[in-house]
């Protein structure tokens, strides 16, 4: 597929998505986000890639969904407004899951706005690093709509509920620092290095075993939802496959020559 509206660059083992409509501080039309699915199932299926690097071209990481979708919306027939609202939230959805889902780390470097379905996309990923630039906000309710990316679910998950409910209900903007202290972003660095920081900290996450991250990453998804005996449950089945697996056989067989050649 050749892509007009992101850029999906590799080195080694991480991926890099960019969000490339900077003209349009890299809102989300319905070509982009067939572009972006289409990076991430080639980022799913490849198992020789580790982990994956998210960010925005331009001085937005992503403005949210386009305008001219709004606008479509609002000048189609009455009778078809909800159907096509419908089939527009299936892809969404679609994407953000396959985001949320995917069974290598994820890392959002977040360049700068993140407004709405930009804000929850950030979320989706495994990690928020940002530059001091970026800035968050759920402003759906500006427009008279309800976080539909997954910002209801992933946002009270990193604030508490009540701070999710404050910044759902007034859709107000939160900057680097303040994103920091309430847990949506994970670390800040300067603009410059954005980048680079991300790219280093998903290759130091490559080094784990993709076996037992991918099984632990599916059980840490739905931990909040699950019982202390489903999660027990689901954690030997997982270990149980992990105890087959050849980075576990290599990771014990070179443990115990280190410690062999201790004694």
């Amino acid at each position: 597929m050749n892509y007009e509206r992101i850029r999906f660059e590799r080195d080694a083992r991480v991926a890099t998505i960019t969000l490339d409509r900077p003209d349009k501080r890299n809102a989300m039309n319905d070509e982009m986000r067939a572009e972006f699915l289409h990076a991430l199932e080639q980022v799913d299926r490849d198992r020789d890639i580790r982990a994956l690097v998210l960010t925005g071209s331009g001085k937005a990481f992503c403005a949210g969904g386009d305008i001219a979708g709004m606008r479509a919306r609002l000048s189609a027939p009455a009778g078809e407004v909800g159907i096509h609202g419908w089939h527009r939230q299936q892809g969404v959805h679609k994407v953000q899951a396959l985001l949320h889902g995917l069974a290598k780390p994820t890392i959002a470097a977040v360049n700068g706005s993140a407004a709405g379905l930009g804000a929850d996309t950030a979320l989706a990923c495994d990690f928020v690093m940002a530059s001091e630039q970026a800035s968050f906000s759920w402003s759906y309710v500006l427009r008279g709509i309800v976080p539909d990316g997954g910002g209801l679910y992933f946002l009270p998950r990193r604030t508490g509920l009540a701070r999710a409910k404050e910044l759902i209900f007034t859709g107000r903007k939160v900057d680097c620092d303040e994103a920091l202290a309430l847990g949506i972003v994970d670390r800040v660095c300067g603009a410059g290095e954005l980048l680079e920081r991300a790219r280093a900290w998903a290759r130091e996450l490559c080094e784990a075993s993709s076996t037992a991250l991918a099984l632990a990453k599916g059980l840490l998804n739905r931990s909040f939802e699950s019982g202390v005996h489903e999660v027990f449950t689901q954690g030997s089945l997982a270990q149980g496959i992990c105890y087959t697996s050849t980075e576990h056989r290599d990771a014990v067989q070179a443990f115990l020559s280190r410690s062999t050649a201790k004694e």
